[in-house]
């Protein structure tokens, strides 16, 4: 692997950039941030949630972690005071909470255009897309691998998608390109057509290098001092195991002030016992320990508790989602994460589902609906989610990403001011009256109740007549009129210049690789 290519640190682009993407953004509405105004449903006692963070203080001391083929790491443990026995680390009650004070409780990761920079922490409650297919699927074409132009189609329909806060990072895997190369043009994909948020490349610490390298030439130096312009994801190899890839891309994003998500990766009865607690205490000492090291490698370093949990079939041995197991886990891992004073990732829109069907429809509002009430701050999977995240679906991602609004509109809770209170309708109809002429009904129908832009909520005569089309018809014809509608942001052309220069240097650099 080529060594990191030296790139100028620009002075400029930290304002005057900024503002010109701000001025010059295509204009189209795009939801803030869900900030709830209802509570976190807090499933487990406050007992319970003893017990858990006491056996997983347990789980790292006498059990341990390995934190494999990184010397460097294990001399940071060393040093920090923890017990090293060849590549296992463990780790005295109250070391790893100790270090973890230091990570801020919420944080901004700045986007472009800097109306679309987006808080993470708190109350807020960020969208992003699916991460990871290798395959994708249409009406059309059926389940296939994954292109770098299915990829930029993705990254343009989560621009246009007015309730998703955030482009992403790998929102499928374009296969054509080699793997040792993909990563610059997902990124450059992400800086080019979109605005909005986006998270760096984690499949080798030297491309998370190259992600860092390619946001100084994006942000510059001014706005890349001001706070984290990527969260990206590190997931555990659970259990119990840090593997050396996603450390390094851990350690340069923390040196950096880059944000991580430290998410186990759990699927209960594999990777993790099959009893929720079991799984629970788990979950909290491998974000203890991710969490910790990364505050080892650079105090005050953004980083996001994750959670990613779902179950398994015993029959077949494959995931299942959208179970109520897992609905409890992502409770309780939020109520853990609150109590560590962390922002909170889980949820999103899993199914295990093969097409945007009823089962897809089921597993994924279950999930969705869990993922918000359980305090989650950065939703990940958001839409898009198909076959057990094999798959990249282009119909689900619509539909999803349509019903997200559903999310905003709950969130915001139920107004009680004398608009809502609607005692002048109730005056005016009385018994046995009709409301849908009244004042009150005239005054509000047009925001009233949330509606779908996809849906069809038609008479069955008119749903007949314009050819009894599914929801996946409809989906296939969103996706085409929101491609026809796209059109970039504007980018500074020395910027995007300076981006393809860097691009082709470092591709030149080194042979192809496609494992």
């Amino acid at each position: 692997m080529a060594e990191a290519t030296p790139v100028r640190r620009r002075g400029r682009g930290g304002g005057g950039a900024a503002r010109r993407a701000e001025r010059t953004a295509v204009r189209f509405d795009v939801a803030p941030t869900i900030q709830r105004k209802i509570p976190n449903y807090d499933l487990h006692s406050e007992e319970t949630l003893a017990i858990i963070e006491a056996n997983a203080e347990t789980v790292l001391e006498e059990i341990g972690v390995n934190f494999l083929d990184n010397p460097a790491a294990l001399a940071r443990w060393r040093e920090a005071g923890a017990d090293v026995r060849g590549e296992r680390v463990h780790i005295p009650k109250g070391l790893a909470r100790k270090l973890c004070a230091t990570a801020p409780s919420r944080f901004v990761q700045q986007a472009r255009n800097p109306a679309r920079s987006v808080e993470i922490g708190g109350d807020a409650l960020v969208l992003a897309p699916v991460y990871g297919p290798p395959f994708v699927r249409d009406a059309s074409g059926g389940r296939r691998y994954a292109t770098m132009a299915d990829f930029e189609t993705f990254v343009k329909l989560a621009y246009m998608s007015p309730w998703l806060h955030h482009s992403g990072g790998t929102v499928c895997e374009p296969t054509d390109i080699p793997v040792n190369k993909r990563h610059l043009d997902m990124l450059y994909a992400h800086m080019t057509l979109s605005d909005k948020p986006f998270m760096g490349s984690v499949t080798e610490p030297s491309r998370a290098r190259d992600s860092v390298e390619m946001c100084e030439i994006l942000f510059g130096a001014e706005r890349m001092a001001q706070g984290p312009v990527m969260t990206s994801l590190i997931n555990i190899n659970s259990p119990l195991t840090f593997d050396a890839t996603m450390m390094g891309a851990l350690e340069i994003y923390a040196e950096a002030g880059q944000a991580c998500i430290i998410s186990p990766f759990i699927v209960g009865g594999a990777m993790a016992p099959v009893s929720v607690v079991g799984t629970l205490t788990q979950v909290m000492a491998e974000v203890l320990a991710g969490v910790a090291y990364a505050q080892l490698v650079k105090p005050g370093a953004p980083v996001i508790f994750g959670a990613f949990v779902t179950s398994i079939d015993m029959n077949s041995g494959a995931p299942t989602f959208g179970t109520p197991e897992a609905a409890q886990i992502t409770y309780g891992a939020g109520q853990l994460a609150r109590r560590m004073g962390l922002p909170y990732r889980s949820g999103g829109g899993f199914c295990g589902a093969k097409l945007p069907d009823a089962q897809a429809g089921y597993e994924t509002a279950n999930s969705l609906n869990a993922g918000l009430l359980g305090g989650v701050n950065f939703m990940l999977h958001a839409c898009g989610w198909l076959e057990g995240g094999l798959v990249a679906s282009f119909e689900k991602f619509v539909m999803d990403a349509d019903q997200l609004g559903t999310l905003h509109k709950m969130a915001a809770g139920a107004a009680a001011d004398e608009n809502a209170q609607a005692m002048d309708a109730l005056r005016e109809v009385g018994p046995g009256g009709h409301f849908l002429g009244c004042a009150h009904t005239q005054a509000n129908y047009k925001d009233a109740f949330w509606r779908s832009e996809l849906f069809d909520c038609k008479a069955f005569e008119t749903w007949a007549e314009e050819g009894a089309r599914d929801t996946q018809a409809l989906a296939t014809e969103r996706v085409a009129t929101l491609l026809e509608r796209y059109e970039a942001p504007h980018i500074d052309a020395g910027i995007d210049s300076e981006l393809r220069t860097y691009i082709e240097r470092k591709k030149s650099g080194m042979p192809d690789a496609f494992i």
